[in-house]
C-alpha cells in the first residue's frame, strides 16, 4: 500500500508541476522559430513563416501585423481581440487581423499552431518576429510589438552626422 501512495503522490507532484510550467509559459510571446526545434523535427520550408496579404486576407500594417488565431468556443480569445485590437489603434502603421483557425486550415498546419488563441507578430514585409500561445498581457503585446517594429528600422549609419 505505501507503494501505490508513493507512486500517487509523486503523479500529484509531477502533474502539477507541469501543470505551473504550462500556465507560467501561456500568453508568453518567444523569437519564432526559423528552424526545427529538434532532430524528430524536420525543417519547415523556405518562406513559411512569412504571411502575405493573400494569406491573411487583409493588408499588412505599414510597421508591424498583429495576427491572431481564433475559434469559436474559445474563451481567451474575445479578451485577446480587444487586448490586439486596442495596441494596434494606439500604434500607427500596426494592423490586427483575426484569423478562424477552423476556416484556416492550411496557415494552422503551415505555421503550427497548436492551440488558440496564438497570437504572430508580424513585421513590415510580413516574416513572422514573434509568437504567443495563449492570452497575453497588453505589455507583453507592446513589448513583442516594439520588437518587431525596431527590428524594422534600419540602422542609423555608423560614425553619426556631422
Amino acid at each position: 500500500m505505501t507503494g501505490g501512495l508513493i507512486a500517487l503522490v509523486a503523479a500529484l507532484v509531477a502533474a502539477t508541476a507541469i501543470g505551473l510550467g504550462l500556465r507560467w509559459r501561456a500568453g508568453r510571446f518567444r523569437t519564432a522559430r526559423s528552424g526545427p526545434a529538434s532532430a524528430a523535427q524536420p525543417a519547415p520550408p523556405a518562406g513559411t513563416d512569412v504571411l502575405t496579404e493573400a494569406d491573411l486576407g487583409s493588408s499588412l500594417g505599414r510597421q508591424a501585423t498583429l495576427v491572431q488565431f481564433s475559434t469559436a468556443f474559445c474563451a481567451p480569445c474575445r479578451p485577446t481581440r480587444q487586448i490586439l485590437a486596442q495596441v494596434a489603434g494606439m500604434t500607427d502603421g500596426v494592423t490586427h487581423v483575426e484569423i478562424d483557425a477552423a476556416d484556416r486550415l492550411d496557415l494552422v498546419r503551415r505555421l503550427r499552431i497548436n492551440s488558440t488563441p496564438t497570437v504572430l507578430v508580424l513585421g513590415p514585409d510580413g516574416a513572422v518576429v514573434k509568437r504567443a500561445a495563449g492570452l497575453p498581457r497588453k505589455a507583453d503585446v507592446i513589448a513583442a510589438l516594439g520588437t518587431a517594429i525596431e527590428s524594422s528600422v534600419p540602422a542609423a549609419p555608423a560614425g553619426g552626422e556631422k
